[in-house]
């Protein structure tokens, strides 16, 4: 990303919307929005494997591995506007397992992304489920949206839920109603 660029970007849109760039308050305003947007979209510049990082480990366990709560941060590809809330995970290993912080980190990679949930959902299943080759995989995101608590509609206390299950998780009831009762949600 040229930040040098996105800098005057918001400099023309300060402008757009009546302020004044030169004004004290907003003098180094254009270049810290620039460094923002950089850390924000960072999962456009991020690889997959590099932030796997050779973490997936043999394993003879053939168990539900969850990782609840994870902090998320996107932002809306209808109003650039952000997202935010918790993601759930599960898998069932058959023989490989991620290091536990890969998981916080898979998340990552998609949530610093111009997003919707939805797609944001399926692709940290996906992702998880090709990486370790799992039995099944399921994903609930639960997120606010500021589109919808600033804007327009303006419900502030408005929570989406999204989910992706794959595999068993998808297949067997009993398995998905585990998954969803150890993560709190059945």
């Amino acid at each position: 990303m040229n930040e040098a660029r996105v800098a005057e970007l918001i400099k023309e849109l300060l402008v757009e919307i009546g302020e004044d760039p030169q004004r004290e308050g907003l003098l180094r305003t254009p270049e810290r929005v620039a460094k923002a947007w950089s850390h924000l979209s960072e999962g456009y510049r991020m690889d997959l494997d590099e932030v796997i990082n050779n973490a997936v480990f043999e394993a003879e366990a053939n168990n539900m591995i969850i990782a609840r709560d994870i902090e998320v941060y996107s932002l809306c590809e209808h109003h650039m506007l952000p997202f935010f809330g918790r993601c759930h995970i599960g898998y069932i290993a058959e023989d490989k397992v991620l290091g536990v912080s890969k998981l916080a980190r898979i998340a990552d990679v998609f949530a610093k992304r111009v997003q919707i949930q939805e797609r944001l959902t399926a692709q940290i299943a996906r992702a998880i489920s090709n990486t370790v080759g799992a039995e099944g995989v399921g994903v609930v995101m639960e997120c606010q949206h500021l589109c919808m608590m600033m804007r327009g509609v303006g419900k502030q206390n408005s929570v989406m839920t999204t989910s992706t299950v794959l595999g068993s998780f998808h297949n067997d009831p009993a398995t998905r109603a585990e998954f969803l009762r150890l993560i709190g949600k059945h």
